[in-house]
């Protein structure tokens, strides 16, 4: 197997590209340049192994809420995935295997936590300073991702509560919860799946709900071995059921234009859901959403509504005032006593914590550029960042259908980009205009539909400002046409510095 050709100058590394993160977005794209024969790159990774959300989203039931067979690479389809919907194991093993597979191994540094990096002006490139050395090169990929930071909620008096305290995405598995007062804090895609794996054996759960989810069915079956084998032996079967899951996802966007028959068939097939298995009139209004469907995400979930009815759980709308050291005080002045609180709050989404230590040409971090909302030339690039290129930031993410799709989109411009600078040895860096300009055109996009006039708080939209700045307000092959291949018009092209740091090289 050839190694990454990395070159020592003291303590400092240098090779051709840094790839931040080696989740589904920086395995990719590590994949993609081993491909092409590229040799010259590094994936610096703060964990100890791959995997990125997968890897770090290991809590009790933790599963994909899009099918398999959509899920997972194009270029790297798994005609044995065990069902419909595949468990984190499954698809953490997955990236793993497509990480020795595809001989990226020896370019990934486990344990670097990226400190700091930097675009040298003199140098024509980013330096980048991590918990365990320096690297440089001359194009920086960030692939942290935006589901990668948990995000913890401001409740007074939450630091002194004295039971046990962790994070959906930081499950400690040592923690016996058994026969205990467990409180689930969110109700939102992790909720939904570790609420009916906890109360098989907590002896009390109680639900904290803000809102109510739009909830429907979850079509899910195991894949028999006639199915897998079928799917082995002729893949254009497997590719033929992809495209049919892709066309189906990409036909529920009219949804979040709310186009009223589009509105009404998935609240209907969510309302429908919801009158089945919750009989109970009191808590079935408490459930009802109260805003716009496709407003925040919609779940899926079968065993959902029936926990919410079990013995040994309760939902509790009152909301939250405070916490003291034995549990939760209501806004109604109950309280509810706990002995272990699961935090399923969600992730660092619309401030991304990687933004902070990433600073471009005139050292203001990217953070501070993003103080009112981030925003990117093709939704990869970043004016005044020369030859950085972000995988799944500003205007990305998705209301429906598989981010995989959108990784691959990204992975091929950047591809192409990487090979437009080493090929005429030069910098890009986008034009401001040229990046106001397509952004503009992104919010303009985004007017009507239900995530910006569905009368609901969430994520989608940054605090600051109330924009758009998540989400792609369109339909995902439109996202490909527009954001699929590299082009330099709207950027602004320089002659790199390709002059050598002032020490000795050593081949690696």
């Amino acid at each position: 197997m050839e190694q990454s050709k990395v070159k020592h100058i003291g303590m400092l590394v240098e090779t051709d590209i840094l790839i931040i993160g080696s989740g589904f977005s920086g395995l990719g794209m590590a994949v993609a340049m081993k491909r092409e024969g590229k040799h010259d790159f590094l994936v610096l990774e703060r964990a100890e192994d791959v995997g990125g959300t997968w890897r770090d989203n290991h809590y009790p039931g933790a599963a994909c809420d899009i099918q398999s067979h959509l899920y997972s690479y194009s270029f790297r389809p798994n005609p044995r995935w065990s069902r419909v919907y595949a468990s984190q194991p499954e698809i953490h093993a997955y990236l793993r295997d497509t990480a020795e597979a595809e001989g990226v191994l020896s370019h990934l540094r486990f344990g670097e936590t990226v400190l700091k990096a930097e675009w040298l002006v003199e140098r024509g490139g980013w330096r980048v300073a991590t918990t365990n050395g320096e690297y440089f090169a001359p194009v920086l990929v960030s692939a942290a991702g935006h589901l990668s930071d948990p995000s913890y909620p401001d409740i007074p008096g939450l630091d002194k509560f004295k039971g046990k305290v962790f994070h959906s995405a930081r499950w400690d598995h040592s923690y016996d919860y058994s026969g205990k007062r467990v409180g689930v804090l969110g109700t939102g895609a992790s909720a939904i799946q570790i609420v009916p794996e906890l109360a098989k054996s907590a002896g009390r759960l109680t639900v904290f709900q803000r809102s109510a989810p739009y909830v429907i069915p979850r079509r899910d079956h195991v894949y028999s071995e006639a199915e897998k084998g079928l799917f082995e032996r002729f893949p254009d079967v497997a590719q033929e059921l992809r495209d049919e899951l892709f066309w189906g996802n990409e036909s529920r966007f009219p949804q979040r234009r709310q186009v009223p028959a589009f509105i009404e068939q998935i609240k209907s097939t969510a309302l429908n859901h919801l009158r089945n298995q919750v009989l109970d009139d009191s808590l079935r209004e408490k459930l009802t959403p109260q805003y716009a469907i496709g407003c925040k995400r919609i779940l899926i979930s079968n065993d959902y509504y029936p926990t919410l009815q079990k013995e040994n759980v309760a939902l509790e709308t009152s909301g939250i005032a405070s916490m003291d050291e034995n549990g939760v005080i209501l806004k109604n002045g109950e309280r509810v006593d706990l002995d272990l609180l699961v935090v399923a709050t969600g992730f660092e989404a619309a401030d991304l914590p990687i933004a902070e230590v990433i600073h471009g040409t005139n050292g203001l971090s990217l953070a501070e550029k993003w103080k009112s909302g981030g925003q990117a030339f093709a939704c990869t690039s970043v004016a005044g960042f020369p030859n950085f290129f972000f995988m799944l930031g500003p205007n990305t993410g998705l209301g429906a259908g598989s981010m995989v799709f959108m990784i691959e989109t990204q992975i091929n411009y950047i591809r192409e980009g990487t090979n437009y600078v080493f090929e005429n040895e030069v910098t890009v860096d986008p034009n401001a205009a040229a990046e106001r300009e397509y952004v503009e055109g992104i919010y303009r996009r985004s007017a009507g539909t239900v995530w910006v006039e569905g009368g609901c708080s969430s994520w989608y939209l940054h605090p600051s400002n109330g924009k758009l700045t998540t989400l792609w307000p369109d339909f995902m092959t439109q996202f490909r046409k527009e954001n699929g291949s590299f082009s330099p018009r709207g950027y602004e092209i320089s002659p790199r510095n390709v002059a050598a740091m002032p020490a000795q090289m050593e081949e690696a």
